[in-house]
């Protein structure tokens, strides 16, 4: 039997980070991975999570926690996916290390990823991100604080990890007229911000402690903001938001949400997905293009280029072959699903 232990730290804390060049983000995102692995194998197997082989992590236990992931924690296909990535991720790692591990972790690499729906995105109206703009109370330090982070989200598209990773040095030559952001991938880029969004970073730097961390925003402790912390404000402001934009009771609100919707405001006005891909920091345009299913205004340009065609209506008569009766039944009943 080999020791879990020893491999699975040199995963962690000298190949991610020095072979691979993963950011902090990713070694987080893998370490949680793992960290609902071993206490779903500890509990499964009745060991210590230190106790556990690398033996013990075979396919069966895998598939195991795969649907504990799904059913058990009700996360979605996306998150069970992510799991199975680090999962696999930490075999590869294993292979040249471990020769006696190796078809065990080609059968673990061999799992399928689980396909999923692709859904159209949420996103906030130029009017409902207006309202949440306003939602905080600028009279508290914690209203000013808020309001920068929302403003900065937004006008950047930046993603959750990307707004909270952002440091006091973020800010190319000491102004705020643009933002240097550090991406997925270790893919940088420069983004200008809106005047609005200036005044309100300067607003927050008037009231942020000077004797703390070099994060821009931190919680009412003086550490880093989370991304619990941050959503969990969202969500206040979210509500407050409702009283004078009724329409934004009916989306869900994540974090996420305000990076979308700038993609969004984006692309109506440039109408080039490039320039999207570009703001967001996309690697590959097809990313980008799930923006492109969400706008109707594509659709319509579309639509108005094309005449509708003069088809007479006709009598639909049903087949008189019973076979022929049956499948057309069973077409129809699909179709109604």
């Amino acid at each position: 039997m080999t020791p879990l232990a020893p491999d699975l730290s040199a995963f962690l804390q000298k190949h991610l980070p020095d072979e691979r060049g993963a950011s902090q983000h990713t070694i987080a995102a893998y370490a949680h991975a793992f960290t609902l692995l071993l206490r779903f194998a500890a509990k499964r197997l009745k060991r210590q999570p230190s106790d556990l082989t690398i033996e013990d992590l075979d396919v069966r236990l895998i598939r195991a926690f795969l649907e504990y992931i799904e059913d058990g924690r009700a996360n979605t296909v996306r998150s069970r996916n992510a799991r199975l990535a680090a999962i696999k991720a930490f075999f590869r790692f294993l292979e040249p290390r471990r020769p006696a591990c190796l078809e065990q972790a080609m059968m673990i690499r061999a799992l399928p990823v689980k396909r999923t729906d692709a859904k159209l995105i949420d996103y906030l109206t130029k009017e409902e991100v207006r309202a949440l703009l306003a939602a905080p109370d600028c009279r508290t330090p914690a209203g000013l604080r808020d309001r920068a982070m929302l403003h900065l989200a937004y006008a950047a598209g930046l993603r959750a990890s990307e707004l909270l990773a952002v440091r006091m040095d973020d800010f190319p030559r000491g102004s705020f007229a643009n933002i240097r952001v550090l991406g997925k991938g270790r893919r940088e880029r420069v983004l200008p911000l809106w005047k609005e969004t200036q005044e309100a970073i300067r607003a927050w730097l008037a009231v942020r402690p000077n004797d703390v961390g070099p994060e821009l925003f931190l919680n009412r402790d003086g550490g880093p903001m989370t991304r619990d912390g941050f959503a969990y404000r969202l969500r206040q402001h979210v509500a407050v938001a409702e009283r004078a934009t009724p329409s934004i009771a009916d989306k869900h609100v994540t974090p996420h949400v305000l990076r979308h919707s700038c993609a969004m405001h984006t692309l109506q006005a440039t109408g080039d997905v490039r320039k999207v891909a570009l703001w967001l920091g996309h690697a590959s345009l097809q990313t980008t293009e799930m923006y492109l299913r969400a706008d109707p205004t594509e659709k319509l340009a579309l639509l108005e280029a094309r005449h509708a065609p003069l088809i007479k209506p006709g009598k639909f008569r049903p087949p008189s072959d019973k076979l022929m009766a049956i499948l057309a039944a069973a077409t129809s009943t699909k179709t109604r699903q």
